[in-house]
C-alpha cells in the first residue's frame, strides 16, 4: 500500500473514532477537528503510534457526516433487516457505517470496492469477522442504491 493509502486508511479509522466521540460527548465539530488534529493525527499516545492520516480526507468524512446525518441514517435505515433501527447497533458499529455510507454517497472519486474494502477493514479493529461481514453487507446494499 503506498503513502497515500495508507494516509487516508487511516484518516477512515481516525474519522470512525471522532464520530464515535462525538455521539457520545457532542463535542463540537470545530473542537472535535481541532482535537484530533492536535493530538491524535499521526501522534504518539500511551506508547502507540498512531499512524499519519490525511487530514483534509479525515476533516471531509467527518465534516460530511455531521452534515448529512439525515440523509446517511436514511440510507442506512433501508438496508437494515426487517425489525432492526438504527439505535439498535453498537454505536462503533453505526460510525463505521456512516462513514461508510457518507463516502459512497460524496466520494464518487472513491472506487465503490475501496470504500466497502477499506470500511470492512476498519470494523476489523473494533469488531470479529461476523461484523466485519455485517459491514461488508450493508454498504454493499448502500452502494447498490445510491451509485
Amino acid at each position: 500500500m503506498n503513502a497515500k493509502a495508507q494516509a487516508r486508511s487511516a484518516a477512515r479509522l481516525a474519522a470512525v473514532q471522532a464520530l464515535y466521540q462525538q455521539a457520545m460527548e457532542a463535542t463540537p465539530l470545530a473542537s472535535l477537528l481541532d482535537e484530533f488534529h492536535r493530538h491524535r493525527l499521526g501522534a504518539t499516545i500511551e506508547d502507540l503510534e498512531f499512524n499519519a492520516a490525511e487530514t483534509e480526507f479525515f476533516d471531509d468524512i467527518v465534516s460530511g457526516v455531521v452534515a448529512r446525518g439525515a440523509e446517511i441514517d436514511t440510507q442506512l435505515s433501508a438496508k437494515l433487516a426487517e425489525g432492526w433501527r438504527l439505535e439498535r447497533l453498537d454505536k462503533t458499529m453505526l460510525q463505521v457505517l456512516r462513514a461508510g455510507v457518507y463516502e459512497l454517497i460524496a466520494r464518487t472519486d472513491i472506487a465503490t470496492g475501496t470504500v466497502i474494502n477499506e470500511y470492512v477493514d476498519v470494523a476489523h479493529a473494533f469488531f470479529d469477522a461476523r461484523e466485519a461481514k455485517f459491514v461488508n453487507g450493508v454498504l454493499d446494499a448502500v452502494a447498490k442504491a445510491v451509485r
